[in-house]
């Protein structure tokens, strides 16, 4: 995949596509009467659908916000947020875990117009990515980046496939599903849901992402967010169709065209 233009919200802060991700973020922000949603997981419910881009995009409009903001790639197996930012995957979360190294060292920090954001790759992928999880230095590395961040983001593995996004998900404030239009099965989604609800996760809500539309004549793929809440459809054997839309939350008013 091309992540050369995956940070739309850099690229072009005004598009209505930024301006879906900062509805996520305000969504986020408001999600909770109780307590500040500090620390936020972003997983999928299958490969492919989009959530590496969505989370980094995220991510940035936190920063834009004037926070400051942890992005951490805690996709230990198939690890993407190195190319998403144009960074070579030497060190990075995989070293703090397994060698109980200062994360500090391996902090990459992104620069924007008016915004920074710190950035904590993968690194070396390790031979048992579920147990470094489920580990006191896992803990020990959330509890001090909450003393030093205002919101830290992190990008894990699909959950229809392993078990590492449920294993982080109790030790997060929230999680966040990413669904992709015309591609993640209902079931599929459904089960992913289950997997989160088992370990008591706390669901914020589900991104459905990959619209299509046409623009100026010439036809682009975009990456379209939507956020709602409540449960996940109950049908099973449909996949999740752009017109559903409506019932979403943060979606563009603008028509969507398939190619």
């Amino acid at each position: 995949m091309n992540y050369e233009h995956s940070l739309i919200t850099d690229i072009s802060p005004k598009s209505p596509i930024s301006e879906a991700y900062r509805e996520i973020r305000t969504n986020i922000q408001f999600a909770s009467a109780d307590k500040k949603l500090q620390v936020i997981l972003l997983t999928s419910a299958s490969p492919g659908e989009g959530k590496t881009t969505t989370i980094s995009n995220i991510a940035i409009a936190f920063a834009q916000a004037g926070g400051k903001v942890l992005l951490v790639d805690c996709d230990l197996r198939t690890p993407r947020l190195h190319r998403v930012f144009g960074l070579v995957n030497t060190k990075g979360m995989s070293s703090v875990l397994t060698q109980h190294e200062d994360y500090h060292q391996y902090i990459h920090t992104h620069k924007g117009e008016r915004h920074t954001l710190d950035v904590l790759i993968c690194g070396v992928i390790p031979p048992n990515p579920s147990e470094l999880l489920f580990t006191n230095a896992m803990k020990n590395f959330i509890e001090q980046v909450r003393e030093e961040y205002d919101y830290i983001l992190i990008d894990t593995p699909p959950i229809g496939t392993v078990t590492d996004a449920a294993i982080l998900s109790t030790l997060v404030d929230g999680t966040i599903l990413v669904t992709a239009s015309g591609q993640t099965e209902i079931e599929v989604a459904v089960r992913a849901k289950e997997m989160l609800d088992k370990v008591k996760a706390n669901i914020l809500g589900v991104v459905l992402n990959k619209m299509t539309r046409a623009t100026q004549g010439r036809y682009y793929y975009y990456y379209y967010y939507y956020y709602y809440y409540g449960d996940t459809d109950k049908r099973s054997g449909d996949k999740v169709s752009t017109k559903e839309r409506s019932s979403t939350r943060g979606s563009s008013n603008e028509k969507d065209e398939a190619l």
